[in-house]
């Protein structure tokens, strides 16, 4: 089979397996499935697989292909876990429409799979003297327990730089934003409604914590900006309060997300909430309280001259005929973790639309492309 056509079929292949994360859609079935058919894949393929439960039911696959000793390790990671289905039409039947594949999973991000895993077969055939070596990871849709586990092993695949697959639009991708997120809650005093010298309205003290959230935000907003992926920002997602029409609320808890940029750390970030709170309860001796920190994940940054992201740059620019482009997303990737241990990452994958949408789709002749450039990378990189 033709190399792009091969590439194309195993994509199919891919989308057409349900692999809804679990903690996110309850009862969905989750990356069991598809973790066994990438590793009957690549065995298939000569490359080496190996299962690594993450959570339980719920196995990574590392694919490599092995070199000859004394060269460097590049891994390639990207997530075999998608999101819901919305209201897709069809979300696992693959349909091809020009240049573009259809079905959920296509664009965020089996294409990334897909490439990364026919470059360690191109891999395999180069006589290179370093391992490259394929990480498909579960769960990155909601808590990351899949490259947790990847990190929580470096010692045992020792990589020198990682890509991470996700869709960039062919974008060198050196930055990206993280997030915090928080519970506030405000307490007041329950008491029925006709008798409101006995009542403190919890809702009405989160409205205080409301309007210095919006003017917090305006503030993160104005302020000096990352030149890739600008400001930081806070919002609030999730409220909930109050028991009955006719009563005092006694308790309102509100949840907030706040997205952040290189150099804002989770520390600085719970401090700017807690002045926050500490401003809304000035004057007011009824104005009660208490922020809780939750999932918290760091933004990213690396070096534009690290060796990985010149080679990405080169051989994209190579590959697509034109001079490769240097930016950042406003998402937040599991290239974060891997910068977190000590390993030199980078971000780069294919063009497309529809993560997370009802019409999701990939540009195959980009998906080429990407396993064009990380062939050519891992050919420099593990020599």
């Amino acid at each position: 089979m033709h190399y792009e056509s091969e590439l194309t079929a195993l994509l199919a292949a891919l989308v057409r397996i349900d692999s809804i994360n679990p903690d996110l859609i309850p009862g969905a079935r989750g990356e069991a499935e598809i973790a066994a058919f990438v590793a009957d894949w690549a065995e298939s393929v000569g490359l080496e697989a190996v299962l690594q439960e993450a959570s339980p039911g719920r196995p990574n696959v590392v694919v490599t292909a092995r070199g000859s000793g004394g060269g460097k390790t590049l891994m390639l990671n990207g997530h075999l876990d998608t999101v819901g289905l919305s209201d897709m039409v069809d979300p696992f039947g693959v349909r091809i429409e020009g240049n573009r594949l259809y079905g959920r999973g296509a664009y965020d991000m089996k294409a990334g799979v897909a490439a990364s895993l026919m470059a360690a077969k191109q891999a395999r055939s180069l006589d290179l003297r370093g391992d490259v070596i394929v990480t498909c990871v579960v769960d990155e849709e909601v808590a990351s327990l899949g490259t947790e586990a990847i990190c929580r092993e470096l010692h045992r695949w020792r990589p020198d730089a990682v890509i991470v697959t996700e869709p960039t639009e062919m974008v060198v991708t050196v930055a990206h934003k993280g997030f915090v997120w928080f519970d506030v809650e405000t307490f007041g005093v329950a008491a029925h409604g006709s008798r409101p010298h006995l009542g403190v309205d919890a809702i009405a003290k989160m409205g205080k914590v409301l309007v210095e959230l919006e003017k917090h935000d305006l503030e993160l907003r104005s302020a000096q900006a990352n030149r890739h992926v600008g400001t930081g920002s806070v919002h609030a997602s999730l409220i909930r309060g109050g028991q009955e029409l006719s009563s005092y609320p006694a308790h309102c808890l509100l949840q907030v997300e706040r997205r952040t940029i290189p150099g804002e750390r989770p520390d600085l970030v719970e401090a700017q909430m807690q002045s926050l709170l500490d401003r809304c309860a000035g004057g007011d001796n009824a104005f009660k309280a208490r922020l809780n920190r939750g999932l918290s994940r760091e933004p990213f940054e690396v070096d534009e001259e690290a060796p990985v992201v010149l080679l990405c740059r080169e051989h994209l620019a190579r590959v697509s005929g034109r001079p490769a482009k240097t930016g950042g997303v406003s998402y937040w990737a599991d290239s974060a973790l891997f910068s977190a241990a000590g390993v030199p990452t980078v971000l780069m994958g294919p063009v497309g639309a529809g993560a997370h949408e009802a019409v999701e789709w990939i540009d195959l002749d980009s998906v080429h492309q990407c396993a064009d450039v990380y062939t050519a990378v891992a050919q420099d990189f593990c020599g």
